[in-house]
């Protein structure tokens, strides 16, 4: 028989435990003329908000029909099931079935196929919830993220928000997101950035090119993260840059900052 404290202390827990994800399924989404794009989803019972994650390199996951993933260490990918216990109906995006092949996302993400794309997994997400959807990259992913809000305002399908992790903020290779005609946003927008980040394209010392950018817009914010383990190359996912080590505080930050009145 369990004792009233026993009793007060399981009812604890029940209050605080997040509400749980329905199970993990896999949506293959027609985008354009023969193309698919996969992706997970969760999706927990009372959504607040919905996020789509957007992987940084080359945006390859190798999602299976299964849920697998040849590729997840990913700081969002890793952290989908946070987002999802945060209340945020969330999504993982693959390369679309035409650029399941190298280079995959490459010099892809600021092309008109990959606004094409994401705006439909958006329409998808926004009638499948009946909540707000955020794209949310990290790294490369963040080029996808601002590209997309800035080619596709929310009154033409685009997303109600954006939040830039380990931003790209120089890059003698394709268009930095401070280069990007981030002018054009009039949705919210949340850069989360690791104070010791030493990939060379997301130094933290570059932040203000991008926050400078930003202005304009009346709801924007900073998050600077500290800590952590910093493990291998200072641009992949298990260094500072993919915050090793904090991800639930990230998440954490992140979902209570998307979901504020």
């Amino acid at each position: 028989m369990q004792t009233p404290a026993l009793i007060l202390i399981l009812g604890t827990l029940l209050a605080v435990a997040p509400a749980a994800a329905q199970t993990p399924r896999v949506v293959d989404l027609p985008t354009r003329d023969g193309v698919t794009q996969r992706f997970i989803a969760l999706a927990p019972e009372k959504p607040r908000a919905a996020v789509i994650l957007l992987a940084g390199g080359d945006g390859f996951l190798g999602i299976d029909a299964g849920g697998g993933l040849q590729r997840g260490g990913n700081f969002l990918v890793r952290s989908r099931q946070l987002f999802a216990d945060q209340g945020l109906y969330t999504v993982v995006v693959d390369a679309p079935s035409d650029k399941q092949r190298y280079p995959h996302l490459s010099g892809e993400r600021q092309r008109p196929d990959h606004v094409a794309d994401l705006k439909a997994v958006i329409a998808w997400l926004r009638s499948e919830a009946k909540v707000p959807v955020w794209l949310v990259g990290t790294s490369r992913g963040t080029q996808s993220a601002a590209w997309v809000a800035t080619q596709r305002p929310l009154a033409e399908g685009g997303p109600d928000g954006i939040v830039l992790t380990a931003s790209i903020l120089r890059d003698p290779r394709s268009r930095a997101v401070p280069e990007m005609p981030l002018d054009r946003l009039r949705i919210p927008v949340l850069v989360a950035h690791h104070r010791s980040d030493e990939c060379r394209v997301c130094l933290f010392a570059d932040v203000p090119l991008l926050m400078n950018k930003l202005g304009h817009l009346p709801r924007k914010e900073l998050l600077v993260f500290d800590g952590g383990i910093n493990v291998g190359d200072p641009c992949e996912a298990r260094a500072w840059h993919g915050f090793n080590g904090i991800e639930q505080d990230v998440v954490a930050q992140i979902a209570r900052w998307i979901t504020q009145p």
